[in-house]
């Protein structure tokens, strides 16, 4: 039985952010495209997961990327309009239970650029 992974996000002006919390993950496999997100994998008990996502705006795929670390996947993707705030990750307006706003990560605009743009940088490098 697959279950929904636990799933944070932030809004920036350039990309939007996706963080699945699982730990020790294994299998892990994220299909972004124009308007959804796939993403599944096993974690170190061999529990898998498995979340789908119709993204509240179009992005573009081709600039979007993924970032493992022991304790998470992170998915940033490339607003297809920059600067233009999402109120929300889903199209639908509903609420998952499994989907919440990363709060530590989510800060005004004002600013935030250079910061977004170093960020990118260093995950790119990885």
């Amino acid at each position: 039985p697959r279950q929904p992974a636990k799933t944070l996000w932030y809004d920036r002006p350039r990309y939007v952010y996706l963080e699945f919390c699982v730990e020790g993950s294994t299998d892990v496999k994220v299909v972004i495209e124009d308007q959804r997100l796939v993403f599944s994998c096993k974690n170190a008990d061999g529990m898998e997961f498995y979340n789908e996502i119709n993204l509240y705006a179009r992005v573009n795929s081709k600039d979007s990327r993924e970032k493992r670390s022991d304790r998470s996947i992170t998915c940033f993707m490339r607003k297809w309009k920059e600067k233009v705030a999402w109120p929300r990750i889903t199209k639908e307006n509903i609420k998952l239970a499994w989907l919440s706003v990363d709060f530590d990560n989510w800060r005004d605009w004002e600013g935030d650029e250079e910061v977004e743009r170093a960020m990118v940088e260093q995950y790119a490098e990885v």
